[in-house]
């Protein structure tokens, strides 16, 4: 639901894998933005009117994105796939990190855009920081980039994650993402994701932050 900027793109990307795509907005012009290419279907409509997501097929729907420019309508329409619909993977884009994290325990993914750009911004301006890049739904887990001390480069996964006691999700190398192994050595440059409870995240990042020479 929504063809603006991210939803078309979204569609495109869905499309162009050879999935079945149908994409709800209010605004039929929206559809341009799609492209001759763009092979799924498009519905004009309100995204949360029960008429326009059957015709758009929610009923055999495996996956559904609110992604309009409104919180509210994403948030209803998102309810509405998973709840009367029963869709088994739903997703809603909030412009409000408060009412992100009630959905997000309410069992619905969201993506934050504001509280997520600001957050990439910020673990550039200052990398020392804590800054999450995702927390589950339960708000138990987290994932936190781990600045690390220099002396760090050379030396191997396998040691970092016995240093800090956290496992390490993946690396950033030269902007791209990857998954490490216990044997992988790390390069000067290298983004740390380690998966973390928020009980030891601050031992966590300090031990990274350290030379670790207690931990070889």
């Amino acid at each position: 639901m929504g063809c603006g900027r991210l939803g078309s793109t979204l569609a495109q990307k869905l499309d162009a894998r050879g999935h079945s795509v149908a994409i709800i907005d209010q605004n039929a012009d929206a559809f341009r933005r799609l492209g001759a290419e763009f092979d799924g279907t498009t519905v004009t409509g309100i995204g949360f009117d029960r008429d326009v997501l059957r015709e758009a097929g929610i009923e055999r729907a495996d996956a559904f994105a609110a992604v309009s420019s409104g919180d509210n309508s994403n948030i209803i329409s998102a309810r509405l796939a998973r709840e009367n619909y029963g869709v088994a993977r739903v997703v809603a884009r909030i412009y409000d990190a408060k009412r992100a994290q009630v959905y997000e325990r309410l069992g619905i993914p969201t993506v934050a855009t504001i509280r997520w750009a600001a957050d990439r911004m910020v673990r550039h301006l200052v990398p020392e920081g804590t800054v999450e890049v995702f927390r589950d739904p339960t708000s138990a887990v987290s994932i936190v980039e781990a600045p690390l001390h220099r002396d760090w480069v050379g030396r191997t996964i396998k040691s970092l994650e016995e240093v800090t006691g956290a496992r390490v999700a993946y690396l950033m190398r030269f902007g791209i993402g990857s998954l490490a192994t216990p044997s992988t050595v790390l390069q000067d440059g290298d983004q740390v994701f380690v998966v973390v409870t928020d009980d030891i995240v601050e031992d966590v990042l300090a031990a990274a932050a350290s030379t670790g020479v207690g931990g070889l």
